[in-house]
């Protein structure tokens, strides 16, 4: 599709904030203020955009980095990543929960995307991918992963699935991902990774399994202790990879 058809564009106006080159695109509101307090952003202050909330703050060097969420759904992630890249960000992380379809996953494990499933309708917008599968940067990617190891915190690194609709995770569905080797489900990422492609712009992932569906039975963890401490892990790599010197 020819990209001088598009008749809406992202802008820049004269009030955007500098997001700086480094984005954090965050999944829950939860996480958001824990990403706040972790790296001394104040959650008090904040710019709108669309329907969430951009955070400011400064890494070791004193260049900025932003934290933005809450974001849910591919075609709403996109529209942050697209006004984002106009406003001058060229890395972008997403930090957001799974449910894990593996039955080696398990309510707290982390999980490291290589590939994304594409179940979303947002991806074809932008490039067809024959294989089905939408992949993170390489650089973004190794970055999280090591990231982890210093923190020897250990991780799951493999496909996900993303899907518009989390009531239309069907049995034969996951039965056809599991054979596939894919992890997890989740709803953005195979959009993220296809348009950062798309856009010449490098995203990584890094997700929180708060839920199995492996056995073909919900089972919700969002209240268990394990699931927390890997919201607290997951965040420590992000802070990490923000402060970064």
């Amino acid at each position: 599709m020819s990209e001088d058809r598009a008749i809406i564009h992202p802008v820049k106006g004269a009030t955007s904030p500098d997001p700086g080159r480094l984005a954090v695109l965050v999944s829950t509101a939860a996480d958001l203020n824990l990403l706040c307090q972790a790296v001394d952003a104040d959650p008090r202050v904040s710019h709108r955009l669309f329907t969430s909330r951009l955070h400011s703050a400064l890494n070791a060097q004193r260049q900025p980095f932003s934290l933005i969420g809450p974001v849910i759904g591919a075609p709403y992630a996109v529209m942050l990543l697209e006004t984002l890249i106009v406003w001058g960000a060229q890395r972008f992380i997403y930090l957001g929960w799974c449910g894990a379809i593996a039955a080696d996953v398990k309510t707290g494990d982390i999980v490291l995307p290589a590939a994304a499933a594409i179940d979303e309708g947002t991806s074809r917008h932008y490039i067809q991918q024959p294989s089905g599968y939408s992949r993170p940067a390489r650089p973004v990617a190794a970055e999280i992963r090591k990231a982890c190891r210093r923190l020897d915190c250990e991780f799951h690194e493999g496909p996900v699935w993303s899907t518009d609709a989390i009531f239309r995770e069907t049995r034969d569905k996951i039965l056809h991902y599991q054979q596939q080797g894919v992890l997890a489900v989740e709803m953005e990422l195979s959009a993220l990774f296809t348009v950062g492609q798309y856009r010449g712009v490098e995203v990584g992932g890094i997700l929180v399994v708060s839920d199995e569906l492996s056995t073909l039975t919900w089972r919700p963890g969002f209240k268990e202790e394990r699931f927390e401490k890997g919201r607290f892990a997951a965040c420590e790599a992000v802070k990490q990879i923000c402060q970064k010197k």
